[in-house]
């Protein structure tokens, strides 16, 4: 049997890949993916065997890539970001429950919520929460709830995935509701194509945040009550100096 690596590339660069996930995909004689990642993979590891496959084929990849490894092969799957945050790890274990001989490792990358965070500040400096605002696994009500409970209990909001082409409302969906309760004034954040060409950030109320038109490249950030403005950073304040 060969090793499975489920690989979290981070933000899509060689500079922002983890020392361990690149010495994973070096090590791999085989790398899976999502189409629009092996593009981002191929030249940076030339000479490597690539399988890939579009959008919602998930599935597919993930079996594709346990099959390999049952034969023989070393193989990584990989993901934007972390492989565990939205990634393909939940898959690979359910898909491979019956294949204890593959040896699966979760090779920890870097998620938007901590690179975006940095780009922008500090904004995630105390409890936040990350919530995914596509409906196509997870019912629209769902993540209603979801927003609804994260501004009930004070957190510091995440939203990935806040639109596509087919989504182009979910954003602004997503702040009425926030906006229900939290004042139009509250500080957000907005990270653009982060860690690849375009990277760009910018502070923002929740009110402007909700006429903003969002892709799947954006990662968008809610302050908490305590969340303020610093020298043009987002700072959530953990509460050292109330100690």
């Amino acid at each position: 049997m060969g090793k499975l690596y489920v690989v979290g590339f981070g933000p899509g660069d060689a500079e922002n890949m983890t020392e361990l996930c690149v010495r994973r995909l070096r090590e791999s004689d085989v790398i899976v993916g999502y189409t629009g990642y092996i593009s981002l993979l191929r030249p940076l590891f030339p000479g490597k065997m690539f399988q890939e496959t579009g959008m919602t084929r998930e599935g597919e990849r993930c079996r594709a890539a346990i099959d390999l490894a049952k034969a023989g092969k070393t193989v990584s799957v990989v993901s934007s970001g972390d492989g565990g945050v939205y990634g393909m790890a939940s898959l690979i274990f359910e898909l491979a429950a019956d294949e204890p001989d593959v040896q699966i490792e979760v090779v920890p990358g870097v998620t938007a919520a901590l690179s975006g965070a940095a780009l922008l500040g500090a904004p995630v400096g105390h409890d936040f929460a990350v919530v995914s605002l596509s409906d196509l696994l997870s019912p629209w009500e769902t993540i209603e709830a979801r927003l609804r409970a994260a501004v009930f209990g004070d957190f510091a909001i995440c939203l990935y995935n806040p639109g596509s082409h087919k989504r182009t409302d979910t954003l602004r969906r997503a702040c009425d509701i926030l906006l229900e309760t939290l004042p139009a004034s509250r500080l957000c954040g907005f990270a653009r194509n982060i860690g690849r060409e375009g990277q760009s950030v910018s502070l923002l109320t929740l009110g402007e945040l909700r006429d903003v038109h969002a892709d799947m490249r954006d990662t968008v950030f809610i302050g908490n009550s305590q969340t303020k403005r610093i020298g043009g950073r987002m700072v959530t304040p953990r509460g050292y100096r109330n100690a």
